[in-house]
């Protein structure tokens, strides 16, 4: 059997943060292997694991994958989150470059010299609500689904829904006229297929679980608590409705994903 992949970054979301989305919405466990010293790039450089010197690198089916389109395109096409054919792959590919496009003006606002940091948050803002947000609702309200391609998950909604709370983070109010996108996060279902998967969940109330585990005596998830762990995923408890694999979290909802670190 092989192993878990092995994710290779920063201490940070950056690139490698898509693709955590993938492969939790994959119900995929994973290890990362954190990059924490100058000497810690420079021996995967020098043991040859880094094709062009760079991360992120992922460990998975016996390869070390670079480049960050690659990885999430062989992790979508191997857990079926990739479109039913060639037409759907080239919608999916469509939307998930527009997503990729927004991502990346954020992710470098904190790069942004600090006398041009108003003008890039006002630039921002201006083309997500003029030109990415209405793009994409425009795609959900005429394809009538709840999803952007087809009638199941795809990596597009994934990768919408990371986009979203980018966004949030930038201003909240950012997403105030488009109905579908607000209420799209309830809608996403993530299937953890594995037995088991390892993550922290804080409710409103500030209660702190780990590990939400397929039961085998039920079809209802178990929740045990246990201390947050230093590499796990928080998730934001929202007061509404949701399915999760079937079954109906009670009080609660689709649960948010963001990294307990930066």
């Amino acid at each position: 059997m092989a192993g878990k992949p092995r994710l290779h970054y920063f201490n940070a979301r950056g690139r490698m943060e898509s693709i955590r989305w993938l492969l939790a919405a994959a119900g995929v466990e994973f290890e990362e292997k954190l990059i924490q010293t100058p000497e810690d790039l420079e021996k995967l450089k020098n043991d040859g694991s880094l094709m062009f010197q760079q991360v992120p690198m992922v460990e998975i089916d016996g390869m070390k994958m670079v480049q960050s389109r690659a990885i999430l395109n062989y992790i979508a096409a191997k857990y079926n989150l990739y479109g039913k054919d060639i037409k759907e792959r080239a919608l999916i590919d469509m939307y998930i470059e527009g997503v990729a496009d927004l991502i990346e003006m954020i992710m470098y606002l904190p790069m942004t010299p600090r006398d041009e940091k108003d003008a890039k948050i006002t630039q921002i803002k201006d083309r997500t609500i003029n030109r990415y947000l209405p793009a994409f609702e425009k795609v959900l309200k005429s394809h009538g689904q709840d999803y952007l391609v087809g009638n199941k998950l795809s990596r597009a909604d994934i990768h919408l829904v990371e986009l979203l709370y980018y966004v949030e983070e930038v201003d909240p109010s950012l997403l105030a006229n488009f109905p579908l996108l607000k209420v799209l996060p309830p809608f996403l279902y993530l299937c953890f297929s594995s037995l088991e998967t390892s993550f922290v969940l804080i409710s409103d109330t500030h209660i702190t679980l780990s590990c939400v585990a397929k039961s085998h005596e039920s079809t209802g998830w178990v929740c045990r608590e246990e201390d947050r762990e230093e590499n796990a995923l928080e998730l934001d408890f929202l007061l509404l409705s949701s399915w999760l694999t079937g079954c109906l979290f009670p009080a609660s909802c689709w649960c948010r994903w963001r990294r307990l670190r930066p």
